[in-house]
């Protein structure tokens, strides 16, 4: 009988019913729904079972879509799925992947939390928020994020790879001299079209000119010291007229080289999605 419970307790505690001011200011059940309605990351779903299966589809849906390079209309897909299954995990985590590839990556940041503080133990949540905060340059939050990845998924190759990156990229930024700019000289000496190019441009007077300037300020010549190479200004507009000339001469080139340095930047190698 709930009233001997009381009555109990009562005496235990040498409290009464007339002890008022020991009342809370709201009932229990009344904190606890509270809690859940003030929380925006874990909304109380009221999910039934055909809107699981719809939204189910929905995600297929989606993966197909970003097989297809669709990607805003994979984020609507995901999206949908989302408002009807706010709990899984998955939906937010997709949702990063095709935000990422629109550049959203504020976006892909804030979708793979949500989808983290659902599923703490998500591994591939934490690998896409490293990629998306590695193409905004916060190196060491993408070191951190690849790292909670891969104690969960310690086999990853392509963790380990991307970790490796944001922590060579961590460095160079970190580094006094650090560029933030880092070329696979190998790969660029060896490119035929490079090779092609930097002959071509050999046999133009003014790079002929340019070049010679250049070597005889190396050296000490008459223009080293102030205005020479070792002028840091007159270095750096050498550079910017070398670059023009490459510019002119190829600039198919100079946009194949763009795109590979970016490739670089960050290894995202094509995944399957949930």
């Amino acid at each position: 009988d709930i009233s001997i419970a009381i009555q109990c307790l009562e005496t235990v505690f040498k409290i009464s019913s007339e002890d008022t001011h020991l009342a809370v200011s709201q009932p229990l059940t009344e904190m606890f729904t509270n809690s859940f309605c003030k929380n925006d990351i874990l909304p109380l779903s009221n999910s039934v079972p055909e809107d699981v299966g719809k939204a189910d589809q929905l995600k297929d849906e989606g993966n197909n879509h970003m097989k297809e390079e669709n990607y805003a209309a994979a984020v609507d897909c995901y999206t949908q799925a989302i408002e009807l299954d706010p709990n899984n995990a998955v939906y937010y985590c997709n949702r990063a992947a095709a935000q990422s590839k629109l550049s959203h990556y504020t976006d892909a940041i804030k979708d793979c939390e949500k989808a983290i503080a659902i599923d703490s133990k998500y591994s591939k949540a934490y690998g896409r928020m490293g990629l998306a905060l590695t193409a905004m340059n916060k190196f060491e939050e993408a070191v951190t994020s690849y790292q909670k990845a891969l104690d969960l998924d310690p086999e990853n190759d392509s963790y380990k790879s991307n970790l490796k990156i944001a922590e060579q990229k961590l460095r160079e930024v970190s580094s006094p001299t650090g560029t933030g700019l880092s070329f696979d000289m190998a790969s660029l000496i060896n490119n035929p079209a490079f090779i092609s190019m930097a002959a071509s441009l050999m046999q133009n007077p003014q790079v002929q000119q340019l070049m010679s300037g250049m070597m005889t300020n190396a050296i000490g010549g008459p223009a080293a010291g102030v205005g020479g190479l070792t002028d840091l200004s007159s270095l750096i507009q050498a550079g910017q007229q070398f670059a023009q000339q490459i510019q002119q001469q190829n600039p198919e080139l100079i946009e194949q080289l763009r795109n590979h340095i970016r490739s670089r930047s960050f290894s995202s190698s094509t995944e399957e999605h949930s």
